[in-house]
């Protein structure tokens, strides 16, 4: 075949179809131009898809689902168990620790009768139950000169937003105090307790008891202030008030769920919502108290508190719930994580409850949540003091009861902690600074 029938061959070829994509084209106008909608939705509503191409997707979305499901239980799990723990270190403030102070004064005033042979008179540990004793002694007594009464007209009579926004700048500041106030008693206690023989690089113990008197003092008058605030939001009329204080927590949601977590920042995170929670529940208890008081002790005033009581309990709840379930949904973190959480908190127990444990064990607490118990049980003191009055052997007889049970939940919530901190966790059980974990 020549070269001249090869090329008409081709030119036909193509003419050919370019006819046909023409008559193709010319078909389909008319189609469309006649039946357009007509086919537009006969195609929509027969058009089909196949979920399995894409099957790794889908399956990771339905994971997702099912942790979310899971957070709020797993959530609640680590929540109840940090919430003793905490119960456990502030109840230690008024069971175990007077105790301790007095076995401590006893030996300090029998060792001069036994002719000093020992060459140290009180152990670290005495020496830093002392101080804490005498620093809660000092507060109490300090506290007793600050007036409740002057300060709640004082709040009730400012506005709805100013109270807004102090509520909210002494939320921010009770963090900064915590978070200050653990390094100011830790300084005090290794200065009280330094070995001798070391060359001084500190300021003295007395200037250091001084400031940690200071610190426990002002953070009691914080707190006593948050209390008194959320008693005004309690018996305002409107209930606006409560109504802005709870709906600010949910101000935390847009604050954490849109930023990168690893699994240190979430724990972290978490004995922040712990303490936070703890923290709450005692101001409530407060609220309640003073309440109580003014009404007489009329046990029907406590059912017009229970709706309010309610509602900031669910809001606090539900935030946290919904916080967790979006970070650990935005950052990939399995719901098993709580658990390993749980794990690292009950080590701390175990470990701070040894006889060579370097550290008390209400110390470790303040470090891992930023828990500090003094200026609360300080408050908590100074308050039932003043609302509660014992009379009669029957009321003595109560106290003492009392103080049997809080002995034996000490005991019970110690004995639940070993259980389940008989295994260390995997990660690091050095307790650091409050909330931070450092990874490996």
């Amino acid at each position: 075949m020549t070269e001249t029938q090869q090329g008409l061959q081709e030119r036909d070829s193509t003419e050919a179809v370019r006819r046909r994509v023409a008559a193709e084209q010319s078909i389909l106008s008319v189609r469309i131009q006649d039946h357009s909608l007509l086919r537009f939705i006969c195609a929509e509503l027969t058009r089909g898809y196949f979920l399995e191409h894409n099957e790794a997707k889908y399956t990771e979305r339905r994971q997702r689902v099912y942790t979310c499901m899971r957070i709020p239980g797993e959530l609640e799990k680590l929540m109840v168990f940090g919430y003793f723990v905490c119960l456990d270190a502030f109840l230690y403030t008024f069971t175990l620790l007077p105790l301790r102070v007095l076995l401590a004064l006893l030996r300090l005033l029998a060792l001069p009768c036994c002719g000093l042979r020992e060459l140290r008179l009180l152990q670290p540990s005495q020496v830093c139950d002392i101080l804490k004793g005498f620093i809660a002694v000092l507060c109490c007594f300090l506290m007793r000169y600050v007036d409740y009464a002057m300060m709640y007209h004082l709040i009730r009579g400012q506005s709805v937003i100013k109270l807004y926004v102090i509520y909210n700048m002494l939320e921010v500041a009770d963090r900064l105090f915590s978070s200050v106030g653990q390094d100011i008693l830790d300084a005090l206690y290794w200065t009280a307790t330094e070995p001798k023989e070391r060359k001084r690089a500190h300021i003295g113990v007395i200037p250091h008891f001084l400031i940690a008197v200071l610190y426990v003092f002002l953070h009691t008058i914080l707190i006593m202030v948050q209390a008194t605030t959320l008693n005004v939001a309690f018996n305002s009329q409107n209930k606006s008030l409560l109504t802005i204080m709870m709906s600010s927590n949910f101000v935390e949601i847009k604050g954490c769920v849109f930023k990168k977590f690893e699994k240190n920042n979430l724990f972290h995170m978490s004995n922040s919502d712990i303490k936070e929670r703890f923290t709450n529940f005692i101001l409530i208890f407060i609220v309640c108290l003073r309440n109580m008081e003014q009404f007489s002790w009329n046990p029907d005033h406590l059912w017009v508190l229970l709706p309010d009581v309610s509602m900031a309990v669910a809001s606090e709840i539900a935030v946290d719930i919904v916080k967790h379930a979006f970070v650990t949904k935005f950052n990939d973190i399995t719901a098993d994580v709580y658990s390993e959480y749980r794990a690292r908190l009950a080590f701390d127990l175990v470990s701070s409850r040894k006889k060579n444990a370097y550290t008390d064990y209400s110390d470790s607490v303040a470090r891992r949540m930023g828990f500090i118990p003094l200026p609360l049980a300080v408050l908590l003191i100074c308050v039932m003091t003043s609302s509660l009055k014992i009379q009669g052997p029957l009321s003595y007889m109560c106290v003492m009861l009392f103080y049997l049970g809080q002995v034996l939940l000490i005991r019970e919530e110690g004995q639940h902690g070993g259980k389940a901190g008989q295994k260390p966790p995997n990660s690091s059980s050095k307790p650091q600074s409050p909330g931070i974990e450092v990874s490996k």
